[in-house]
């Protein structure tokens, strides 16, 4: 037997109710409970302040009172003695003048030595052959480096021995052993510097040419000796260079006369170009070669 409509709107009825009937008890809790005053917590939170809030510390105003504090009699009893024999001050000069010049050897390197033309030449060296990451550029720097080293030798002894050893026993300072310790690099530079490049650089300040050369100024002499040796650089690397470029055209016209134009001549050229490298030994010959441009031997 189905139930009557009004027996299922009954039921209805009970199911609403009893749903609604935990919200109500819980509303009429929330309205029952007690209501703190606004001026109790206000009045809390001030107390709270006045009894946290440190006092603020009364900064000194007067030397007596900074000096009562440090533990000073008098503030003008304070000195700082520089020229005190058994400070220290001359090797801490000597050891910054040292760090100084540790930092500049880089430019040094590049600008008083042949690094320069030892560079520039092994790199058109690797142009020649046509190889873009083989070999990479710090084995050629650090090639450059080297040789730069062992050219030079002469003269950097010569620096060790007149102006580096002598500063460091401390029987020249730091200024005087710049001023001789430059004197070789100076001969070094005459020597591989053009007469023309000097002639310039002294024309462009607007000085009358000394007259002996080894009165030119540093900041004369260094570009002068820069622009000679990248003049020097470019000739050695134009000489080394041919061949190469010799080996491309033969190549290039060969495959032509053969009619295999749509082979690269680079394909067949770079092959025989470290083939023939290898055979003469171009490493060891351009090393030669640049060292000897320099010691003159």
């Amino acid at each position: 037997m189905h139930p009557s409509a009004a027996d299922r709107t009954r039921r209805r009825r009970r199911v609403r109710l009893r749903r609604l009937l935990p919200l109500a008890l819980l509303v009429g809790l929330l309205l029952t409970l007690p209501l703190a005053p606004a001026h109790a917590q206000v009045t809390s939170d001030a107390r709270l302040g006045q009894v946290v809030a440190p006092e603020a510390p009364t900064p000194p105003t007067t030397p007596g009172e900074l000096a009562e504090r440090a533990g000073v009699e008098d503030v003008s009893s304070l000195t700082v003695t520089l020229d005190d024999a058994e400070s220290g001050l001359s090797r801490t000069v000597t050891l910054v003048l040292l760090l100084s010049a540790a930092a500049m050897a880089p430019i040094l390197l590049l600008l008083m030595t042949t690094f320069t033309r030892f560079v520039i030449v092994l790199s058109l060296v690797k142009n020649g052959l046509g190889l873009q990451t083989v070999p990479p550029a710090q084995v050629l720097i650090g090639l450059a480096v080297f040789l730069t080293l062992f050219a030079m030798g002469p003269t950097l002894s010569e620096v060790n021995e007149t102006a580096v050893q002598p500063m460091l026993a401390g029987e020249m300072d730091a200024m005087e052993a710049a001023v001789v310790g430059y004197e070789p690099f100076r001969d070094f530079m005459l020597a591989q510097t053009r007469e023309s490049d000097l002639r310039m650089f002294t024309e462009m300040a607007g000085k009358d040419a000394p007259a002996n050369v080894s009165e030119v100024g540093p900041t004369t002499l260094i570009p002068a000796f820069v622009i000679s040796e990248l003049r020097t650089a470019f000739t050695i690397g134009f000489v080394i260079f041919v061949p190469f470029l010799i080996v491309d055209l033969v190549v290039a016209a060969v495959l032509m006369a053969l009619g295999m134009v749509m082979l690269p001549p680079v394909f067949v050229s770079l092959p025989l170009k470290l083939l023939l490298f290898v055979l003469v030994d171009g490493w060891a010959l351009i090393a030669r070669s640049l060292v000897s441009s320099v010691m003159g031997s």
